[in-house]
């Protein structure tokens, strides 16, 4: 048995596996042996097949098996004793050679080997990063705690419909009636919607349908039926308002305080735009800490300056995924494949020069963060810790969840060290122009 190695450039090598008949002839005798222990074949009572029926039926096979076995343990004891570090796996050489195979025969074999390229660097305070901290104006907290109270708010009976507002209107075309539609007025076209607003009850004015709600969802809701029957409709109809109903705001009291903050959390309107301003301060941090992730990330990814196999890395993509995607597939997204797999060398880098270390703790906040935001999606707020960690223990538990958890926890933790290290610039900025960042 010989391995030859080809350098091909310092990240990719060919070597070629040289097998002769007497490297794979005691592993192809095992495994007809093992055959024949096991065979159940008619006739012959169980272990005592004659060998040149085992050899006929299951010859061919061994030999493959037994010199896949071979080819296997060469690679994996190559890349031990050289200490290599390799990307992905070897894979069989485009320019392959034939096999014949034949019991007896000495065979050739070529793999392509790619080295994953080293990373190191330095950092310090001649690095720079910028961070930005958001400006909260008060046209922000006025903003915001509008946002709020609107957001649990209620419709009431209004006077005289507006832009905003709900009408409850009954349509009417000779003997058909529909009774009590719904109707918002931003579904209303902007074409057609001044002659809706200023309605009030018992207000009726004609209405072509076809106008008013161009999307046929909408009208088909409006009308009470499908969507295919609404080409063969007459769309003129006499509507009649029965009810005005306009959105109100929350009111400023303890109940409402108590629905978004929580139970006797705040007491006063001073309070309360206290709150607001401790939230919105909140949320603008996050905002920048995620800026601050993002242009450390290319930051460092950038002054590591990693080269990579490229041709290599799409061919291992596609054999490692089974053909599920197709080359062109590969070919979309492979930059972004390959700004993930710079940024995860780095990480591990990084994280091993700092020292960084994952905790179970770790993880279940910030799975407890997550289970938090999906039930702030719905609406659900101020949830117990109780429940809160339950469901982070289930997010844990996911394979493809836990392991996004996992990568999410590392990055936070790695561009924290690294926040530490370098110099952080900070640039007081407006929200707008926050928004503007590239």
């Amino acid at each position: 048995m010989k391995i030859e190695q080809n350098k091909i450039d310092d990240l990719n090598i060919e070597l070629t596996l040289s097998i002769e008949a007497g490297d794979y002839s005691e592993k192809r005798k095992k495994r007809l042996n093992e055959h024949r222990r096991t065979a159940e074949i008619k006739g012959f009572r169980k272990g005592m097949v004659p060998m040149g029926l085992i050899e006929k039926i299951y010859g061919q096979s061994c030999l493959v098996d037994a010199v896949n076995d071979l080819i296997s343990e060469s690679l994996n004891g190559f890349i031990k004793d050289n200490d290599l570090k390799v990307i992905g796996e070897p894979l069989p050489a485009e320019n392959q050679p034939e096999i014949e195979w034949k019991n007896g025969n000495d065979f050739s074999f070529k793999f392509d080997m790619a080295l994953a390229p080293k990373v190191d660097f330095e950092l310090g305070k001649g690095d720079e990063i910028p961070y930005y901290d958001i400006e909260i104006t008060d046209l922000a907290k006025s903003e915001m705690k509008e946002n709020l109270l609107r957001q649990y708010g209620s419709l009431e009976e209004g006077e005289a419909a507006k832009a905003e507002d709900f009408i409850i209107a009954d349509l009417e075309q000779g003997d058909t009636k529909i009774e009590g539609t719904y109707i918002a007025l931003r579904n209303v076209s902007e074409a057609v919607r001044p002659s809706f607003i200023g309605l009030k009850a018992g207000d009726s004015i004609d209405v072509n349908v076809n106008e008013a709600f161009t999307n046929e969802t909408d009208r088909a809701s409006l009308l009470k039926t499908d969507k295919e029957k609404l080409a063969g409709m007459d769309p003129m109809y006499r509507l009649t308002v029965k009810n005005v109903k306009t959105f109100v705001s929350a009111p400023m009291t303890q109940e409402t305080f108590d629905k978004i903050f929580g139970e006797g959390n705040v007491k006063s309107a001073e309070e309360f735009d206290a709150k607001i301003a401790e939230r919105l301060a909140a949320e603008y941090a996050q905002e920048s800490d995620f800026r601050f992730s993002k242009d450390a990330k290319d930051y460092l990814v950038a002054k590591a300056n990693i080269s990579l196999p490229e041709k290599f890395l799409k061919r291992w993509i596609y054999v490692a995924n089974d053909g599920k995607f197709t080359m062109e597939d590969i070919e979309k997204e492979f930059d972004l494949f390959l700004a993930d797999y710079r940024w995860q060398m780095v990480r591990n880098y990084l994280m091993e020069k700092f020292s960084v270390k994952i905790e179970e703790a770790d993880l279940l906040a910030s799975a407890k963060g997550l289970a938090a935001y999906q039930f702030a999606m719905y609406g659900i707020n101020n949830v117990p810790d109780a429940e809160l960690e339950n469901y982070a223990k289930n997010i844990l538990a996911q394979e493809k969840d836990g392991r996004r958890v996992l990568e999410q926890v590392e990055d936070t933790k790695t561009v924290s060290a690294v926040k530490e290290a370098v110099n952080v610039v900070n640039h007081k900025i407006s929200v707008e122009q926050f928004r503007e960042l590239k």
